[in-house]
Formats: C-alpha cells, sequence, structure tokens
C-alpha cells in the first residue's frame, strides 16, 4: 500500500556463497531508492605505510568507468538524475547510490559497471594525486584541522590515528597505480561487505539487481577491526605558528565496559560537561564566567571500538594557560562533584527532544540503524537508549560520573603564537 512505513530490519543476501548482512528499510512514502555498499576494513585503518591510500582509492572510484572515463560516466548518471559517490572514512570504504524508484534497476547497472571496472589509470591517478595534495596544502593553514590532528596523534599513538589519513605529501607522492588496484582488490570484497537498502523498493528485487551487480567481487576475507585506547599519558604539545590566537585541543582515556548498558550515562555525562554549548559546565566556566574563551567544548565520545574524552576552545594568545589551567579545573570539578538535578532535568529535556530529529530522513534513520549493527547493538538501540535516559536517577549519574576518574587524564595538543613574537 503507498504511503506505508516499515521499521529498519535486518536482512541478508547470498552472493557466491557469502552471506551479505542487509540494513534495510520498505519506505514507500517517497518514489526513491538508497543503496550503500559499505566494504568494513577498506578505510584508512588499512593504509598501512601508504597513509592517504583509502583516501586516495576512494577518489579515484569516483572518476567514472575506465571504459566511459570520468565525463561520459557522469553524464550517464545526471541522464537518469542518479547519485552515485564512493567515500573513505577511519575503518570503512563505501559506495552510494540513490535516485527515482524507476531508475533503481539503471542505477544498479551503472554501479556494477563501476565495480568491475574502474577508472583505475595513470591520468586518474594523477588527478587525484594532485587534489589531495592542494586539500593537504590548505589545511596547512586550517589551525582547528592541526591542533586536532596534534591531539589525535598523541592519544592513539601505536594506531591508525597516530596518523594523518588523507596522508602527507611523501605519502601521497609515492602512492602508485598498483598500489591503488591492489587495495581495492585485497579490501573491496563480499566477506567484508555490509549493504544498506531502503525506500519504495521491493526487496526480493532490488537483492536480486544488487547480487548480479556485486557477483564479480572476490570472496575476500573479513578484517577485524582493533579496539583503538586512548593512552592516559597526560602529554603536552604545542607548536608556533603565525596566528592571533591560540586553538587548544585536549582529551583522555574514557573507559567503557558495557556500551549498551552505559551510553544513557554517558549522554547525559556528556550533554553536561560540555556537548550542549551554552548551559554546559565548559562553556560557562570557560567563557560566560571567565570570559577565557571564545567558545569551549567538551564531549564524551564512545562506540565499541574506541572511546575517549576530547574537547577544544579558542582563546587569546595571553588567555592561553589560564584557559587550559580551567579546563582541567573543569574536569577535575566534574568528576569529584558529579551534576545537580537541575543539569539532569535540562539534559533529558534536550536529549528526549532532539533524537526525533535525527531519525526524520530515510537516510538518517538507515545510517542510523547500521551504526547500531556495526556496533554490534539493536537495530532500534537508540529508541531504548531514550527510555533509560527518561529514567535515570541523579545518584545513578553521579556514581558512574565518579568512577570514571580517568578523563582527568588530560593531553593537551596546542596550535599557538608566542607573545612576543606579536609585539
Amino acid at each position: 500500500m503507498k504511503g506505508s512505513l516499515m521499521a529498519v530490519e535486518m536482512k541478508s543476501l547470498q552472493v557466491n556463497g557469502v552471506e551479505i548482512p542487509i540494513v534495510y528499510e520498505q519506505n514507500a512514502q517517497l518514489p526513491l531508492f538508497y543503496v550503500q555498499l559499505i566494504f568494513k576494513g577498506a578505510g584508512g585503518v588499512s593504509n598501512g605505510k601508504n597513509l592517504g591510500l583509502s583516501d586516495i582509492t576512494s577518489s579515484a572510484l569516483n572518476e567514472g568507468t575506465k571504459k566511459l572515463g570520468a565525463t561520459k560516466f557522469a553524464q550517464k548518471l545526471e541522464e537518469k538524475a542518479l547519485s552515485l559517490s564512493a567515500g573513505s572514512g577511519l575503518e570503512t570504504l563505501s559506495f552510494t547510490l540513490s535516485g527515482m524508484q524507476s531508475v533503481q534497476k539503471d542505477g544498479i547497472f551503472l554501479l556494477k559497471d563501476l565495480l568491475q571496472d574502474p577508472n583505475f589509470t595513470q591520468a586518474t591517478l594523477d588527478k587525484v594525486k594532485e587534489n589531495a595534495l592542494i586539500a593537504i596544502l590548505e589545511k596547512e593553514n586550517d589551525y582547528d584541522y592541526q591542533a586536532n590532528r596534534l591531539l589525535q596523534s598523541l592519544l592513539f599513538k601505536g594506531t591508525a590515528l597516530e596518523y594523518p589519513l588523507s596522508g602527507t605529501q611523501d605519502s601521497i607522492a609515492k602512492i602508485s597505480l598498483d598500489d591503488i588496484e591492489k587495495f581495492y582488490k585485497n579490501y573491496v570484497n563480499l566477506e567484508s561487505l555490509i549493504l544498506v537498502v531502503g525506500g519504495d523498493v521491493e526487496f526480493n528485487k532490488i537483492a536480486e539487481e544488487l547480487k548480479e551487480a556485486l557477483s564479480k567481487l572476490p570472496k575476500g576475507k573479513k578484517i577485524k577491526i582493533t579496539k583503538r585506547e586512548a593512552n592516559a599519558s597526560k602529554s603536552y604539545e604545542r607548536i608556533l605558528k603565525d596566528t592571533q590566537q591560540a586553538y587548544v585541543y585536549f582529551g583522555a582515556p574514557f573507559e567503557v565496559k558495557d556500551l549498551q548498558k552505559e551510553l544513557a550515562y554517558i549522554k547525559v555525562a556528556s550533554f553536561v560537561l560540555g556537548g550542549s554549548g551554552f548551559g554546559s559546565r565548559m562553556m560557562e566556566e570557560v567563557r560566560v564566567k571567565r570570559g577565557l574563551a571564545y567558545s569551549a567544548v567538551m564531549r564524551l565520545s564512545a562506540t565499541n571500538r574506541q572511546s575517549y574524552a576530547f574537547g577544544y576552545l579558542q582563546t587569546s594568545l595571553k588567555n592561553e594557560k589560564d584557559a587550559q589551567k580551567l579546563v582541567v579545573e573543569v574536569v577535575d570539578n566534574f568528576v569529584k562533584n558529579g551534576i545537580t538535578q537541575t543539569e539532569l532535568d535540562e539534559a533529558k529535556r534536550y536529549l528526549l527532544g532532539s533524537e526525533p530529529l535525527r531519525n526524520e530522513t530515510l537516510s538518517q534513520r538507515l545510517g542510523t540503524a547500521y551504526m547500531n549493527y556495526y556496533d554490534n547493538l539493536p537495530l532500534d538501540f537508540n529508541a531504548q537508549v531514550l527510555k533509560e535516559i527518561e529514567n535515570l536517577k541523579l545518584k545513578d549519574v553521579n556514581a558512574y560520573i565518579k568512577a570514571h576518574t580517568e578523563i582527568k587524564d588530560l593531553s593537551f595538543a596546542v596550535v599557538s603564537a608566542d607573545l612576543k613574537d606579536k609585539d
């Protein structure tokens, strides 16, 4: 029936003896389809010494097929009002295809062409490497990026996050055509694949079309993603740039033993500490009361693959040290004394009111369900967490906060300038 709506559910598809999980929502409110192919392990975690390799590979995958080239392939998509793109993240490489339901078959056919005949040529590689090098040069003057990059390298030494996922000028220059071909062959495979499918689609029909499109992919092997632990070294590093203000990034370990049981507490604690903007502890103490920063944020980030506390602020050069000292004080006080009933009530109001707005569109709902699946959580986990947040008691929240003394082990990464240089 048109207008019918079903909840997100798990399905599967057998391709060449491999069972591929599918996060699926049938939704006939609009005549659209949405397909995402996500290859676990094909992201920056698998760059090895070739920093930027996953990014370069995904950029090359946005250059059409070898047969048609970038321009003609783009024209084919445009003729059918289809959107097809590839992207790379820390852990995954993905293809995203969407369009009107009436051209679903055409879209999946073009996806099949791209999977089987990517435009891996020297000309393509030269183009995407040039674009990557330009982006790296532009980031040299992005001091927020530089400070955050420095913080990641301090907190996650010994992991893929120690190094820039987008690569360096030297690493990009060294990437060869053979490198991207091998990376694609090794990591874009059936065993690594998760499908996300939704819209005004009939499951059996789109499953058959996808089965055909995926049939030539190698079976491959699953990649195990190692959990990344933030270290408690309380490091401090400061780099000098020609800047009029200080960019202060900070972070600490945050130990989560059971994400499913703890996330309600984490969301409330993060909101009050510094995730809510004005009204949060960090913003109130650093900006509103002391006027030491233009902005001040701190959050608790948690998945089953990585959890840590992190924050940032921008301040004048003369206030740099005082702002850092105050961050330490705010976190110490937060852990020692917990939160107030008023803060808990505010957090509940905001979190219960805003969460539904994050799942209004099909792609938002599918994205949320996929992330839950990826993290070994129930698909409807967000709804469960909201119920838990609603029932949280102040004493339990504060007991949780007081148990996490590790978030006091702050490391600081600062991009700044010496005041005497500005005189």
